[in-house]
């Protein structure tokens, strides 16, 4: 007796046949999966899952920098805005939108932030509905700290040369200006919101 089980697709071209069995990638495991499926196991696919999981390989490296001064992932990108914002303050609701943040997830970060001594909430100059995040110089001091370190680290990249590194940003510029998240200043010489 004969069971049937998923229809098996050969490989598109430049794929591996099968998982080598010798090594462990989590990639090339997913793939097969997909492809045993019935589902497409394209270089987009596995492009795609290794780039989701070389992020997660770069946060986990950078978990070194960060956990010492008690910040995250997002309480570093926030106090990074900051850090590089013209007067070192912006409007919570501009921060949120820099951050791709609700609104909800934007005060939880600043309220983590103020309780580090990172930032202050100010009020805004010129509107009193707008509060303002502000970089402290305990905030400034703890971005310097974790982008040093991870500066050192080559940014968790140090498998690939310069020249890679370059290719690598030049290909994902690509994918990213595709998706929009490229945009060109607008005449009035502000820079869009993407």
């Amino acid at each position: 007796m004969t069971t049937s089980g998923p229809k098996r697709h050969p490989a598109p071209a430049g794929a591996p046949p099968e998982v080598d069995e010798s090594v462990w990638d989590p990639v090339d495991r997913a793939a097969a999966h997909w492809r045993r499926a019935g589902w497409t196991n394209s270089a987009r696919l596995r492009a795609a899952l290794s780039i989701l999981r070389v992020e997660d390989l770069i946060r986990g490296d950078n978990t070194g920098a960060l956990e010492p001064l008690q910040l995250t992932h997002a309480r570093h990108e926030a106090l990074a805005i900051l850090f590089f914002s013209r007067h070192g303050e912006m409007k919570l609701s501009e921060l949120g939108q820099r951050l791709l943040l609700h609104p909800t997830s934007i005060t939880s970060t600043v309220d983590s932030l103020e309780r580090l001594g990172y930032v202050e909430r100010v009020p805004h100059a010129h509107d009193r509905r707008a509060t303002m995040a502000r970089i402290t110089a305990s905030g400034r001091s703890a971005f310097s700290v974790s982008a040093t370190a991870m500066s050192t680290n080559d940014h968790s990249l140090t498998a690939l040369t310069d020249a890679e590194a370059q290719e690598l940003f030049r290909l994902l510029r690509k994918v990213r200006a595709a998706a929009g998240d490229i945009t060109t200043p607008r005449h009035d010489g502000a820079t869009p919101t993407p």
